[in-house]
């Protein structure tokens, strides 16, 4: 099984959230979603800033990505 490495992306920087071994990418990805959501809740002021969840593989290849707020401000009725 490969490792899956999740980091916090706020900007150009990528901030470490842990590395984990998971069965496939599919799961890989329901982990990141799940991560973003509960950063949103936790960090409401991340939403704002257009931060994400990425997941690497072994060689730090970006393999998903997925934002903190995934309704994009301009989508959001006034």
């Amino acid at each position: 099984m490969p490792y899956y490495t999740f980091d916090l992306v706020v900007g150009e920087e990528f901030r470490n959230q842990g590395t984990i071994i998971l069965e496939d990418l599919g799961v890989a990805s329901d982990r990141a979603d799940q991560l973003a959501s509960e950063l949103a809740q936790v960090k409401p002021e991340l939403k704002s800033r257009g931060c994400a969840v990425r997941v690497t593989d072994v060689d730090r290849r970006e393999l998903y990505r997925t934002p903190l707020d995934p309704v994009p401000r301009w989508r959001r009725a006034s």
